[in-house]
């Protein structure tokens, strides 16, 4: 079942109630949907602390947050890049010392169609390094921590893994053979969500008190392309802005925040516009395909993650 199940114009920041006393970790809050996310949180009184790449970046952050919510709002940043699987658990490790609640993890930040190979420094294919293996790890050292206050984990997903091999290339999973930006991207982005769709597996076959939720933000104004992409993706997406297929980066940020925080939702679902080919519009519950969630691929995905990073999960 596909569609709005807030009404007409979709989930809103409107549905929120006050968000006072809540803390939520969000990677990538410095820029693009994280940081509106950031903004939507703050306006409705939580907490939220932002793992994110640029130092220098996080720093212009936080002056414009505190510039529009004043020199009070709860706000914070810890350095920390994805692709570096040792910073990762350090700054895992910097959040469990100094955070003592969280309500949910956002696993917002990625890189996206990057034009030649490149690998991270643990050797893994740079997209997949870091939008799959640095959440993994991170998600796994939060895990407990999130339990606590019976929080969630949101996997902000994306619709490119529909666009690709639509599978888990395990032959060649870093692309030693064959390289290239779209099929890479979207394998990184599909086995995000196979990682979601387990771990709610894992939660419930365990009894644990974890919600797990897919987002993805259609087609929004965000620096994601422009960053890391190559220069024919770059003028694609200078084009495709001028059109009606892309929104604005803050409607971009409704899915991660509703996920966050909405309750009721659906587990094996993912939530994000339903509109026109579900890029734009309302915010509720989109296409699912099948292979997202295939129980063999996801088990072996799993296995084959902690394998990679070197992490087990306790879950």
């Amino acid at each position: 079942m596909t569609g709005t199940i807030f009404g007409p114009e979709g989930w809103t920041p409107d549905h929120l109630g006050t968000l006072a006393g809540k803390t939520f970790v969000i990677t990538g809050g410095n820029a693009g949907t994280g940081y509106q996310a950031t903004r939507i949180l703050l306006a409705k009184g939580a907490k939220v602390v932002m793992l994110n790449r640029s130092a220098e970046r996080s720093e212009a952050a936080l002056k414009g947050l505190k510039g529009e919510f004043g020199a009070t709002a709860d706000v914070s940043y810890i350095r920390m890049d994805l692709a570096d699987l040792v910073g990762v658990r350090a700054a895992a490790e910097e959040v469990l010392t100094s955070v003592p609640r969280i309500d949910a993890l956002i696993c917002n930040a990625a890189i996206a169609q990057v034009p030649q190979r490149k690998l991270t420094v643990d050797g893994f294919e740079s997209q997949l390094g870091t939008n799959h293996y640095g959440h993994f790890v991170l998600s796994g050292m939060l895990f407990d921590r999130i339990e606590e206050s019976h929080g969630r984990i949101v996997v902000v997903a994306s619709l490119g893994y529909k666009m690709g091999l639509r599978r888990i290339r395990f032959e060649d999973m870093h692309w030693n053979t064959g390289y290239s930006a779209n099929p890479a991207y979207s394998q990184s982005k599909l086995a995000q969500m196979m990682f979601a769709y387990e771990l709610q597996d894992r939660v419930k076959s365990k009894g644990k008190n974890v919600g797990v939720y897919v987002c993805h933000p259609g087609s929004s104004q965000t620096s994601l392309i422009r960053t890391s992409g190559g220069m024919l993706a770059r003028i694609a997406w200078r084009l495709m802005i001028m059109t009606p297929m892309v929104q604005s980066a803050e409607k971009g940020a409704y899915p991660e925040v509703m996920c966050a925080t909405e309750a009721d939702l659906e587990p094996r679902a993912l939530y994000g516009p339903t509109g026109r080919m579900e890029c734009v519009g309302p915010v509720g519950r989109g296409t699912l395909k099948p292979y997202a969630h295939d129980r063999k691929a996801m088990e072996k995905l799993w296995r084959k993650s902690e394998q990679d990073t070197g992490f087990s999960w306790a879950c």
